[in-house]
């Protein structure tokens, strides 16, 4: 099998972190293909943070489901990438439709095609995981993908996992009329950021008719009567009907099938890869001599693939880092303040280290807190749901994270990351004014406290 072309850079996965990543180096005048056997652009803008956002807001206006529908596909361009590919064509970039899997250093083949590389870039992503519950398998379930995709509207939703995405599409279905349930292992909601978060969500939730199955988990799945719907057994004796499942039950990095073990990784079905701080891919003991010449100059990974900060966001973050080292010029990644956010209504807003993880690590850690109630803006808007808190180290004096639950808190709570990311002294941050009516003044009293505690 011959080579079709060498390229300096291959980026296998054509997601938010594999667009962004070819793109920049095509732009910077590197030979680069693209390898993508789906949609380019991936998950985020067809799948996932685009559509889900565009309901959410449609269940806030109040719209009917056939609008709400409508204004979905029209923003996710109806599942069609071609403006992209043809976007990233006049940039330069080759887009290389089909599997890509490395056959030995320096060459990945795609679908019966050989390419040369001197960089490789991988971005694959993630997929589903699916509970191993018995009959699962049989039942009418969806993942996010099809809940956000499909025109359909069940009468009877299960929702699998207390998490963003459960969160979210519970609120979004229990918004336009299905009878949701969601079944949540933990005992509360958002069970990786503070516990007031869930709290708030839980009750806002139970508000539009959520039933709230929490501590307890599905043990047993079968067809509904007539093999339709389904029936779901509960490990504390409950039993549910359901029409349509949706498993929102988390998602594991996609590695599998890539062939990374010719290059010396160490690939583990469902975890991430292993990456240094410049998003370097770490290779095991079998890795190949890379000073010999004609092997690749380097094997970088960005986004979900590395399971490092599962968002957009941070894929972005990751792949302008991955870029930089590409092009010579050391940059390393800093996580400190990648913002986790809930698009529900009241938001949910995370940055920096929960409690949790701050007293795991043996943190000094000061807690303020203050609740939206008691702003003026949440009079103004007839909404008064929510709290902030901000957590401190005693023994630097700085801010170490913070959560919020309230409307909008995704826009408000930005300082904050900047001032985790920047290490500002709160004494600088006390000093900071707030426009009136904001609920960016409910950060006021807490910094205050902090900084008096302190």
């Amino acid at each position: 099998m011959e080579r079709n072309h060498h390229y300096d850079v291959v980026v296998l996965g054509g997601g938010t972190a594999g667009e962004l990543v070819a793109t920049e180096l095509a732009q910077s005048g590197r030979d680069v293909a693209l390898v993508e056997n789906r949609l380019v652009g991936g998950e985020s803008p067809y799948f996932a943070c685009v559509p889900s956002k565009s309901l959410l807001l449609s269940a806030r206006r109040g719209e009917t489901w056939e609008l709400a529908i409508a204004r979905r596909d029209e923003v996710t361009g109806h599942l069609d990438d071609d403006r992209v590919v043809a976007r990233m064509a006049e940039d330069g970039v080759t887009v290389l439709r089909g599997w890509g899997r490395v056959t030995r250093p320096g060459t990945i083949e795609v679908d019966g095609a050989e390419h040369g590389y001197t960089d490789l870039v991988v971005s694959t992503g993630s997929e589903p995981v699916v509970p191993a519950v018995p009959g699962l398998a049989d039942a009418p379930t969806w993942t996010s993908d099809e809940a956000l995709t499909v025109p359909d509207l069940p009468r009877r939703l299960v929702v699998l996992g207390g998490g963003p995405v459960g969160c979210e599409m519970a609120q979004v279905y229990a918004a336009f009329g299905s009878q949701v349930t969601l079944v949540e292992p933990a005992g509360r909601l958002l069970t990786a950021e503070a516990a007031f978060t869930g709290e708030i969500l839980a009750d806002a939730l139970r508000r539009i008719g959520v039933d709230l199955r929490l501590g307890s988990e599905v043990v047993r799945v079968a067809r509904g009567d007539g093999g339709a719907g389904a029936r779901l057994w509960l490990a504390d004796g409950g039993v549910l009907a359901a029409d349509r499942i949706l498993l929102a039950s988390g998602r594991r990095p996609r590695v599998e099938g890539l062939g990374l073990e010719n290059l010396g990784v160490a690939v583990t079905p469902g975890q991430p890869l292993a990456v240094d701080e410049t998003c370097a891919v770490t290779l095991g003991d079998g890795a190949p001599e890379t000073d010999t010449p004609d092997l690749p100059g380097g094997l970088w990974a960005a986004g979900d693939v590395t399971g490092v900060a599962r968002t957009a966001h941070a894929a972005r973050y990751q792949a302008r880092v991955v870029v930089s080292n590409v092009l010579g010029k050391r940059r390393e990644a800093d996580y400190r303040a990648v913002p986790r956010v809930v698009y529900t209504t009241p938001a949910v807003y995370a940055v920096g280290l929960p409690p949790a993880q701050a007293e795991e690590r043996g943190m000094d850690l000061l807690t303020a807190g203050y609740d939206l109630a008691a702003t003026t803006r949440a009079a103004v808007e007839a909404d008064d749901r929510g709290r902030v808190e901000l957590y401190a180290d005693r023994s630097r004096g700085l801010l170490i994270g913070a959560a919020a639950v309230g409307l909008y808190a995704e826009e408000w709570m930005s300082e904050i990351a900047l001032a985790i990311r920047a290490q500002t002294p709160l004494g600088l941050l006390t000093d900071v004014v707030h426009a009136f009516p904001t609920f960016g003044e409910a950060l006021e009293a807490p910094l205050r406290e902090l900084a008096g505690r302190l």
